[in-house]
């Protein structure tokens, strides 16, 4: 079992930025990939971000490519999610993901390859 919890989000405007911080305990955290995923209201869930149990293979969603950097640091069982240049379409639920069998397939499901889930953090991006 792993237990995620998110931090970091908030208010902010419009070019701003925010970082995102995602506390994981339980089981081995660096046997697992970690992912960023948000839900904004009224909308499906969508993959933002994967890196690799290792730190050395990252993806992302194109609409966040260049702006948004996921990092690692297996020391502190922490996860981050650098958020630049930030648009109001970027609101959302910012969830912690957790998955054992690639980052790839993270990347690539939706949330079905998802074996662990934070309760998520609001991010709100004002025009």
């Amino acid at each position: 079992q792993v237990q995620l919890v998110e931090s970091g989000g908030g208010l902010v405007q419009a070019g701003g930025s925010l970082r995102l911080s995602c506390a994981a305990s339980g089981r081995t955290f660096s046997g697992y990939h970690m992912g960023w995923f948000r839900q904004a209201s009224g909308k499906e869930r969508e993959f933002v971000g994967v890196i690799s149990w290792g730190g050395g293979i990252t993806y992302y969603a194109d609409s966040v490519k260049g702006r948004f950097t996921i990092s690692r640091d297996n020391a502190k069982n922490m996860v981050y999610l650098q958020m630049n240049s930030l648009k109001p379409e970027d609101t959302a639920v910012y969830y912690c993901a957790a998955g054992v069998g690639s980052a790839r397939a993270m990347a690539d499901s939706d949330g079905d390859a998802v074996d662990y889930w934070g309760k998520g953090t609001l991010v709100t991006v004002s025009s």
